[in-house]
Parts: C-alpha cells; structure tokens; sequence
C-alpha cells in the first residue's frame, strides 16, 4: 500500500501469508520496524524500532540503478520486519524503494527535506547547504547517543540525513509522542 507524501498518517502495513492472501490485520507492532531513506545512488539509510529508538544507520553507495534495484531488493529481504518506509526525495529512484514496497506491503511516505528540516531546526540553521548539513550532523550524533545506537567513526551527510527523516517518521506515526528531552540539547 502506498501512502502519498501529502497523506498525514501512515496506512497499516500488511503482509503476505505463505497462501499469498494479505491479511486484514496490519503487521503486529512488535515486529515493526520503519526505515528512513535519504535518496540517492550515494543512499543513506535508518533503521528504527517500534520504540522509536534508532537501531542502525549507514550510507550505502550504488553504482547506478539496476545496483539499486538489486540492493533494495537485498535490503528488504534482509529486514522483513520493516512496516514503514520514509523516503526523502522523489524521480526513478523513488519509484524503485515505492515498487519493491509496494509487493511487500509496506506502508510508504514520500517527504521533501523541508519537512523533517522544518520540525527539528529553525529557519537560521536551514539556510544554505552547508550549515544545514552540520545541523543534520549534530543533531543525529545526539540520537545516536540516545538511542544507543554504536558511535560512528565518521558521519556522511545522507546517514545523518536519514537518521532525521526517521525520527520524524516515528514522530509522524506515533511511536513516540514527543521529541526526546535529551535529543533536544
């Protein structure tokens, strides 16, 4: 099922049974996962638990889009307790996350950066590239820490980027009610 990006809640994930019939049901809330997507062949991606604490991130480089192709299809088959998937961005490359999504019943988001930009930083920190890029990367570091998440040795700008759009993600949905305090600063 496909949630558009202008769609204010997220749509129940479903999945398929060995039958091939999709429940009623949505995915049970203890095996959900979302995964955050800042689009690109350079990927950055975050993982995030029902308890609304980061999991893993990284940044994943493709060397064009049948690489891609491949690599969301590996990445979905290694992580089939993900329910929700929060993509940054849109074009040819959005569509390959939305179809393979799409077979797996997975509930997705499609956002422009102005939106998870727009709740975790004020207007000054948002102006040009690279300030925005060094707020991303303060304020990932402080989820990484809260989330207990393993400390990076370096930070690329998409892994940090999609730690945020996660975040916002289990704002969006729910699974956490408020911004942690400690994240905050």
């Amino acid at each position: 099922m496909v949630v558009s990006w202008n769609t204010p809640i997220f749509a129940p994930a479903r999945r398929r049974g060995k039958s091939g019939i999709v429940p009623d049901t949505p995915v049970e809330i203890r095996m959900a996962s979302l995964l955050a997507v800042d689009l690109g062949l350079r990927t950055g991606l975050a993982l995030y638990g029902p308890e609304g604490r980061l999991s893993w991130y990284r940044s994943q480089h493709y060397a064009n889009r049948a690489s891609l192709r491949r690599g969301v299809h590996g990445l979905l088959d290694a992580c089939p307790e993900v329910s929700h998937l929060v993509l940054e961005g849109g074009g040819p490359i959005a569509e390959i996350w939305v179809r393979d999504a799409g077979r797996r019943g997975i509930a997705v988001r499609q956002i422009a950066a102005e939106d998870w930009r727009g709740r975790f930083f004020d207007p000054k920190d948002q102006r040009g590239r690279d300030r925005s890029k060094h707020s991303a990367d303060v304020l990932a570091r402080r989820i990484i820490e809260w989330s207990g998440a393993p400390r990076p040795t370096s930070l690329r700008h998409d892994a940090a980027e999609a730690i945020l759009i996660g975040l916002w993600g289990v704002l969006e949905i729910g699974w956490l009610e408020q911004m942690p305090a400690v994240v905050l600063g």
